[in-house]
């Protein structure tokens, strides 16, 4: 209950080019997984599966077309000054429904 309770908070205070530079970086640790030469020690059972998540997963051309469709979600790069009026403006930062 409290895992799931601060799980809804962090996404809460999520910006969108936060939430942008993390699907980057996941793409990024997909790819490290699926190269024995970085990650030498990672069971092929996972180096697969990482594959395979990679497959589908979005690139970079993607997300910014994501990101132009809705910058609300999505945003490569903030302003400082929006940034901080993003993250303490509450109709911008709605809270997600609780999964409880």
């Amino acid at each position: 209950m409290l895992k799931k309770r601060a799980l809804a908070r962090s996404r809460e205070l999520t910006l969108p080019d936060e939430r942008y530079r993390a699907v980057q970086q996941a793409r990024r640790l997909l790819e490290e997984l699926c190269d024995p030469k970085m990650t030498p020690r990672i069971p092929a059972g996972i180096r697969d599966r990482a594959r395979g998540a990679l497959r589908h997963y979005p690139s970079t051309w993607d997300m910014d077309q994501a990101a132009a469709a809705a910058p609300g979600v999505f945003q490569e790069r903030m302003e400082p000054l929006h940034r901080m009026v993003a993250a303490y403006n509450p109709e911008v930062n709605q809270p997600h429904p609780r999964e409880d």
